[in-house]
């Protein structure tokens, strides 16, 4: 750990460095997107003094903040980076709290207390308060939960759904057995799950499909009951996703302004009927692409469609085949999910940006009215008016539905009694500067 002892304080030429190590070709980072089309081409990172730092734009871009809180900015000792070069996966030096100390892949992270970090407490107390954190990589979810149970963990991420049953109630509490065990901590996660549409006219799958007819992605909006999925399969952890694609916990976030999809069966029969399948007649059967984690979801969802006239058969396929599919126009009607890279309404609806390739837009969806209202949203400095514009964009996306969302998912922490200071947050970053275990 070399620039602890040497250099323990980062200066803004590390910064640039760090930044510009993003953007190298050599380092062949997957975060080198994140400053594609954004930053000045020539000179974009510069260090004037050791304590300034300047960042210089092609053009206004009012999210940029947001991508600076992105982890694959954060900033890295070019000393290591020199000294270890391609090996300095295994041997990272950065600014944070806890300090690498082994990586066993697939098995354990080992991280100990970084004594030269600057912050400190509201009592002057040097932060953080764990000597050290050890980090486990299970296959198994269940696996996690029965060594949980067993209090070989401190907490889990998630729960396996073989055992919310038993510890959750259908409203998202913990069972009275459970109780005086443990805590769950829930919270708006910025995560939203959907199922996507393509929406490539020049796609054979769109050419042949009944999913080229705005009506029909209506009508299948219309056709389920989001409110008893999330209730039965969920256990009440997530809302129903009946507003935009923008997720519940941004500030832009407004159900009231921005309308989505409820669960209405005479307007699904009627948008059918419109489209040219009264009652389903003469549709073909969709096919819906899903991993097996999310296979009840497809059920429940094409159970319901079935009942109004839509025939829908779910397909179950490995993760990386859904990708590379989904990343390749492969599929007409596919699962998904976006997890924020960063806490801006832009980086929803990039998803719909006709620019933006797959990712993030994987359906291939091209407005231009949508478009132009999204470019003004990223030059608009100020906040309030640049919310109006995010949620307009939002609102003609969700009205031409190359998206059917399901729900705004919900950070879900199950935590060990003696645990404090460790509160969920909207990304589900691992938070642990003020944690400690009693």
């Amino acid at each position: 750990m070399l620039s602890a002892k040497q250099r323990p304080q980062a200066i803004a030429a590390d910064v640039a460095f760090s930044l510009s190590r993003i953007t190298d070709p050599k380092t062949a980072s997957p975060g080198a997107w994140i400053f594609n089309g954004k930053v000045d081409s020539l000179q974009p990172f510069i260090a004037l003094n050791d304590t300034t730092f300047q960042l210089k734009l092609q053009r206004p871009y009012q999210p940029i903040l947001g991508i600076l809180s992105m982890q694959y900015c954060s900033v890295v000792a070019p000393e290591a980076v020199e000294k270890y070069k391609n090996n300095f996966r295994q041997h990272p030096v950065g600014t944070g709290p806890f300090k690498f100390v082994v990586w066993e892949e697939g098995q354990a992270l080992i991280l100990t207390k970084n004594k030269n970090y600057f912050e400190q407490d509201s009592v002057g107390k040097k932060l953080p308060y764990l000597d050290g954190i050890k980090i486990t990589f299970q296959t198994s979810r269940a696996t996690e939960f029965l060594l949980f149970r067993q209090k070989k963990l401190d907490f889990i991420n998630e729960l396996d759904p073989s055992f919310k049953d038993e510890v959750l109630t259908k409203k998202g509490t913990l069972k009275e057995i459970w109780k005086d065990k443990i805590e769950l901590q829930t919270q708006p996660y910025l995560n939203i799950e959907y199922l996507g549409i393509l929406a490539d006219s020049n796609s054979e799958l769109v050419k042949n499909s009944p999913l080229r007819f705005k009506k029909v992605r209506q009508a299948i909006n219309y056709g389920f009951d989001r409110r008893k999925m999330i209730l039965y399969l969920r256990n009440s952890l997530g809302t129903p996703a009946e507003s935009g694609f923008v997720p519940k916990g941004l500030p832009s976030f407004n159900d009231s302004l921005v309308k989505g999809y409820n669960y209405d069966i005479t307007k699904a029969a009627q948008l059918l009927k419109e489209a040219g399948f009264p009652g389903g007649k003469g549709l073909p059967t969709i096919k819906l692409l899903t991993i097996s984690i999310y296979a009840d979801f497809g059920n429940f969802i094409a159970k319901q469609l079935e009942e109004i006239g839509i025939p829908v058969q779910v397909e179950v396929v490995q993760k990386s085949l859904l990708f590379e599919m989904t990343s390749g126009s492969k599929a007409a009607f596919f699962r998904g999910g976006w997890i924020a890279d960063y806490p801006d309404a832009e980086n929803y609806l990039s998803v719909f940006y006709s620019k933006n390739p797959a990712p993030p837009n994987y359906t291939r969806y091209k407005n231009a009215e949508f478009d132009k209202v999204f470019e003004q949203a990223i030059k608009e400095t100020n906040d309030s008016l640049r919310y109006v514009l995010y949620r307009k964009a939002d609102q003609i996306a969700i009205d031409d539905a190359p998206v059917v969302p399901l729900w705004y998912d919900k950070v879900i922490h199950l935590v060990q009694k003696n645990v404090k200071g460790f509160p969920p947050n909207a990304l589900n970053l691992l938070e642990l500067r003020r944690t400690t275990i009693e």
